[in-house]
């Protein structure tokens, strides 16, 4: 390796590694405060502190390595161009493209490692952190609730006024909204109780919630469709309650790129295991909801009130309206029938899409879980490719102006990557688009802020092809005006 390479990865390394311990830090610091309320007052140990705090650490590495790496290049590049640094090189013969050959190659071995350190270190600690996490909520159950908000664990939401006691498991003026997963919409069961016990063991994956002095509402979904609309309630009273919790549905603060779930904690080798599982099952639900639905409706005629109906019509007719071969109240029984069977069909029919879509959206989201740890590696070719010739055009160094222009890039990707994502898992646009649309996006601007480096041409952008030709009709209608 010549001299002149070694100065440039000596020189941008040290630059990356500086903001990178710097942005890793403030990242940091943001986890501890969305896990300030789970952390303090707790009589946790400083080994449990850490540990909580290393496990949670990697899941912010895909977001702080390549903001580092863009802004790096903008730092060290436009330090270079600042210092006339690369008019010596130029005039010494040394192209860009020829002093960024080999810190390119370095840039490609760490998106390498990004990949690798996605693919298996980041699974490896969001396992342990939820691990750890159910560890501690079982030694402190009130871990699992925050007093004065609604908590959604499983789903039930639940609200406490006041916490007291060693561990907080003595609660008062208790709220819970409990969702009938069976109905698919609104809170199903709401209980209020004056004040409650929060149990935990070691043994077992569930909390006991013990209310006591409460009332109990739920919501009651009659058999026949037109009941729905009367709103049916029951209500009861109660002087001691007990629910479990399940502690594996509990639903944790966002981190980095959104809720942890369980693709977040698999390789690329058991995502596509389980893909493997997910899509033959919803393949089999599918053919069986099909053949259900057609199997009802062919036995809709097979059952003997209908058969009495339509065994013989009393007239024969070529009329087109099938309802005058029968009498008035043939036609009410009739009419009837087909209403209850359309109303029953379209319930069965909605029932089945619901639960097709959520299937469909756990698809989803184990496709995005795999195209994530390639968009990773490949954000950190991007965001070099976008950084370096940035730098090298605007001729700053420094930490002010490339602080500017590294956040708008960021901020451009990680918000298309977020919006691509949600799309991806709502079925609007496929996993691979909706993982690559950032990339996609920004790969251009990449081609485009290289090329101009390259050539020396600068960031301007001559647009006279498209204006001139407007010049010249205007100038010549106002001609032919003065004339």
């Amino acid at each position: 390796m010549k001299l002149l390479d070694k100065y440039i990865i000596k020189s941008y390394m040290i630059t990356f590694t500086t903001v990178f311990v710097i942005l890793f830090f403030i990242f940091i610091l943001q986890g501890i405060w969305l896990f300030i309320s789970d952390l303090a007052g707790k009589d946790l140990d400083l080994w449990t502190i850490i540990k909580f705090l290393s496990f949670y650490a990697p899941t912010i590495v895909p977001l702080v390595l390549p903001l580092s790496i863009l802004l790096a290049g903008i730092m060290t590049f436009g330090s270079f161009a600042e210092n006339y640094e690369f008019a010596a090189m130029k005039s010494s013969g040394i192209s860009l493209q020829r002093a960024m050959k080999m810190l390119t190659i370095t840039i490609g071995i760490l998106s390498l490692v990004a990949f690798f350190f996605a693919n298996n270190v980041i699974p490896d600690a969001q396992y342990k952190f939820i691990n750890l996490r159910k560890t501690i909520i079982q030694q402190k159950p009130a871990m699992a609730i925050t007093e004065g908000q609604f908590n959604t664990i499983g789903n039930s939401n639940i609200k406490v006024d006041k916490k007291s006691g060693d561990n907080g498991e003595f609660l008062e003026g208790i709220t819970m909204h409990i969702k009938n997963i069976n109905y698919g919409f609104g809170a199903n069961t709401i209980i209020k109780a004056k004040k409650g016990l929060l149990n935990g063991e070691d043994a077992t994956n569930s909390l006991q919630l013990e209310l006591y002095d409460g009332y109990y509402y739920e919501d009651i979904q009659p058999t026949k469709f037109e009941e729905r609309n009367k709103l049916p309630f029951a209500k009861s009273s109660f002087k001691k309650y007990i629910l479990n919790i399940d502690l594996g549905q509990l639903n944790q603060a966002e981190m980095d790129q959104g809720d942890i779930t369980s693709e977040k904690m698999l390789t690329v080798p058991e995502l596509s295991y389980t893909l493997d599982s997910l899509q033959k099952n919803y393949d089999k639900d599918v053919v069986s909801f099909a053949d259900n639905l057609t199997l009802r409706n062919d036995n809709l005629f097979q059952k003997k009130p209908v058969e009495s109906l339509l065994a013989a019509p009393k007239k024969e007719s070529n009329t087109k309206d099938i309802l005058s071969l029968f009498s008035k109240n043939e036609r009410i029984q009739l009419i009837a029938m087909a209403k209850n069977n359309i109303t029953s069909t379209d319930f069965s029919i909605q029932n089945s899409k619901l639960d097709l879509d959520n299937k469909s959206k756990t698809i989803n989201s184990h496709w995005l879980a795999i195209h994530e740890k390639f968009v990773i590696a490949y954000s950190c070719l991007l965001m070099f490719f976008i950084g370096a010739p940035l730098g090298a055009i605007i001729r700053k160094g420094g930490l002010g102006l490339p602080i500017v222009f590294a956040m708008l890039v960021f901020i451009s990707f990680y918000f298309i990557n977020t919006f691509g994502r949600k799309l991806a898992q709502e079925a609007t646009i496929s996993p691979f688009f909706g993982a690559w649309m950032s990339s996609l996006f920004m790969t251009p601007l990449a081609l485009f802020l290289t090329y101009r480096a390259t050539n020396d041409i600068g960031i301007m952008i001559n647009f006279d092809w498209l204006t001139v030709p407007f010049q010249k009709i205007v100038k010549k209608i106002t001609q032919s005006d003065n004339n």
